[in-house]
């Protein structure tokens, strides 16, 4: 079902960083701040900011988080700092952050919209926390969703981790991602690992989220885009597609702009 990424790694890789270094030059801002989370995008995205040559300030953000989605991150930081004399890292553990933020909101309601709230809640808190740094140090925070996310099923939180200054990653596939992670020497364990957002606090993945797996998604995304409809398949692609499809529908909110209600001339 899915398909080999057939993009150029090395020519891929030095256009995004020219892209990086020329945005951040003519925003007149020092460098980049990546939050890190232990996973393929934001690894990925970090080592593309740290090519510029401009300071790249890695954040990790824990909240209640998995051990190995730690350790992960922490093992991606060290490789980074020794490959590359601009970038730095600082943690800000934001778990009491979060269970503070929980005190003063209504938890004893709907279980699963509290549950999705508290996840979005953890995106949000890291959003405001990275803006933060970016504030103080003069720096633009890079967006590490990946095109199938951002654009195709709409996979991250409004205002939380779609919060950001620009994306590098944006217009690739999740395919082109580990392509260029296994090009940029991304550690063995974080390209190993199943994909997760981690906002749970436990070890769902994303394809336990989203029913089904990043490459059938793309592959989904791919025959979408040709103008393919759900009786042209059967068995799994079919279902796939159906499931790409009401996600891609449900989340068109966070994929256009905020509606703007214009008041027209006369009434002015």
């Amino acid at each position: 079902m899915p398909k080999k990424s057939t993009i150029q790694v090395e020519k891929v890789n030095a256009h995004i960083v020219n892209w990086l270094k020329a945005y951040a030059e003519n925003a007149k801002v020092n460098g980049f701040v990546v939050g890190i989370s232990g996973g393929v995008d934001s690894a990925v995205t970090s080592t593309l900011c740290a090519q510029t040559g401009l300071p790249t300030l890695c954040v990790e953000m824990p909240i209640h988080q998995d051990p190995s989605q730690v350790s992960r991150g922490r093992e991606h930081i060290e490789q980074l700092k020794k490959r590359f004399s601009n970038v730095t890292n600082i943690e800000a553990d934001l778990t009491s952050v979060f269970e503070i933020f929980k005190t003063v909101v209504p938890t004893n309601v709907n279980s699963d919209k509290v549950n999705l709230s508290l996840a979005n809640t953890r995106a949000r808190i890291r959003m405001t926390t990275l803006y933060y740094f970016a504030g103080i140090h003069g720096l633009l925070v890079a967006g590490t969703g990946n095109k199938v996310e951002d654009f195709g099923v709409g996979f991250y939180t409004k205002y939380g981790d779609g919060g950001v200054d620009l994306s590098p990653i944006a217009d690739l596939m999740k395919s082109d991602v580990y392509a260029l992670a296994k090009y940029l020497k991304i550690p063995v364990t974080i390209l190993a690992a199943s994909p997760t957002d981690g906002l749970f606090g436990d070890d769902r993945t994303d394809e336990d989220q989203l029913g089904a797996s990043y490459d059938e998604l793309e592959w989904a995304m791919l025959e979408d885009e040709k103008g393919c409809i759900s009786s042209n398949f059967t068995g799994r692609e079919k279902t796939v597609f159906a499931i790409y499809k009401r996600l891609n529908a449900i989340n068109q909110h966070k994929m256009k702009k905020v509606p703007v209600c214009w008041i027209i001339n006369d009434l002015k």
